[in-house]
């Protein structure tokens, strides 16, 4: 095992309750859809609150090897990108994304809408992460899109031989990935004609959609959402170009749950600056969750703050925010009765099978578990110290150390994997309690 997870972290349990605040960094999601938006507009943006992980990075790179100019300062969180007003200078490239899935999704279809031969592949993971519904919308709108994946066909490696989107109608199905809707929205501007985009199936995370429409429109281009007889449509008038523009990228609400999910469980406070629920991302609603577990919620123009242990286990559909749902699972160990989480299918399929393989580090934590095909029920047991597998998530590293603030003996195998959206986790974390993490070599 010491060959495959060089070290550990864990924190010290806390015997006192949390009193914090915190300003976590930029929006990883929020970021990557600027970036889409900003390298393919006319003109130079101006890009502030940055966030710097390995997701960010990898979308910047590729537009780097694509031979655009960016200027990324990242002690100030700012990037300065000039657009290539939907035609990148070098109109071929191997884009490595390691297992970023909103890069490899969004530049796919981006990349559809230009003129040029691109293959774009990943860390092992990546390539059987399903990627098969975008190419088949993509298609319908004209583009020359495949998987060359024989093992697992429709992931990728992904070859895109671009000669520019048609435009017309072009369907998606909803229920795996809502970035395969977002990724074809904001390719849609430079179809040579009107695109329409028929969502079928039920659409999950509908809040990232929404935010979606909303960095669009910073950039100069507006969709219609309407939800007519044959389900819910998008269409945008194209041709037309996003412009570049002055864009401040909210903190990220994702990375704001395990502060608050830190209070719940502690109990005593948490604020977060810089977010309220006015905020683009669905995730600060995480809050909510936690008040309906007991917890005390606040919030204002600029801030959103938790108080008080959560103390009573819920039945909730997390569909629309089930990249919180780690961190109600860690919550749910230390509340009283069953945890119900619903809506949530599509969680197989991201970094890691975040039903299946979230179920399994619970159980070794000592909770009982039910597995079902939509999420799980957590019933809280009397829990023992573990040495606990990420499986290269990094939300399963982040929510599962929540679990050590109260277990002793619970310590985090690969906490690099972190750095995927928030590289500095474990050392915001240790400020907020007070104490360093403690690093050991397995």
């Amino acid at each position: 095992m010491s060959d495959v997870f060089p070290y550990a972290v864990s924190f010290q349990p806390a015997s006192q309750p949390l009193h914090g605040r915190m300003t976590v960094p930029g929006s990883k999601s929020i970021t990557n859809r600027a970036l889409i938006c900003a390298a393919m507009a006319r003109g130079t943006s101006h890009l502030t609150g940055v966030l710097d992980s390995e997701d960010t990075r990898v979308m910047v790179e590729a537009w780097v090897a694509l031979g655009l100019s960016v200027d990324w300062d990242k002690t100030a969180e700012t990037i300065n990108i000039k657009g290539c007003n939907g035609q990148p200078p070098h109109p071929n490239g191997d884009l490595h994304i390691a297992n970023s899935g909103t890069s490899i999704r969004f530049l796919t279809a981006a990349l559809a809408a230009t003129r040029g031969e691109y293959l774009l592949d990943g860390v092992p993971r990546m390539r059987e992460r399903p990627i098969g519904d975008l190419i088949d919308g993509l298609r319908e709108l004209g583009a020359n899109v495949a998987s060359l994946n024989t093992q697992h066909p429709n992931c990728p490696p992904v070859r895109v031989v671009a000669n520019g989107l048609r435009g017309g109608v072009g369907n998606v199905a909803g229920d795996v990935s809502s970035q395969f809707l977002s990724g074809m929205m904001m390719a849609a501007p430079y179809a040579v004609t009107p695109v329409v985009i028929r969502v079928i199936g039920d659409l999950v995370s509908k809040p990232y959609v929404d935010m979606t429409a909303a960095v669009m429109k910073s950039f100069g281009v507006e969709l219609r959402g309407t939800q007519g007889s044959r389900g819910l449509e998008y269409a945008v008038d194209s041709p037309q170009s996003y412009v570049g523009c002055d864009y401040a990228i909210e903190p990220d609400a994702s990375a704001a749950s395990y502060f608050l999910g830190a209070a719940a469980i502690m109990g005593g406070s948490m604020r977060i600056d810089g977010l309220s629920f006015d905020a683009l991302q669905g995730d600060v609603h995480f809050a909510k969750v936690l008040e309906k577990m007991g917890c005390r919620v606040s919030s204002g123009v600029d801030f959103i703050e938790v108080a008080g242990r959560a103390s009573r286990g819920i039945d909730i559909d997390m569909n629309a925010i089930s990249d919180t749902v780690q961190t109600l699972a860690a919550v749910a160990l230390f509340v009283d009765g069953p945890t119900r989480v619903r809506g949530v299918a599509h969680n197989r399929h991201k970094e890691t099978d975040r039903i299946g393989d979230l179920a399994c580090e619970l159980r070794r934590l000592g909770a009982t578990v039910d597995e079902h095909d939509d999420g799980l029920t957590i019933h809280p047991q009397p829990l023992v110290g573990v040495d606990l597998l990420t499986y290269r998530d990094h939300r399963m590293a982040m929510s599962l150390s929540l679990v050590g603030l109260k277990v002793p003996g619970v310590r985090i195998l690969d906490p690099k994997c972190t750095e995927k959206t928030y590289p500095e986790f474990f050392e915001d974390m240790g400020v907020v309690l007070g104490q360093k993490p403690k690093y050991e070599a397995i």
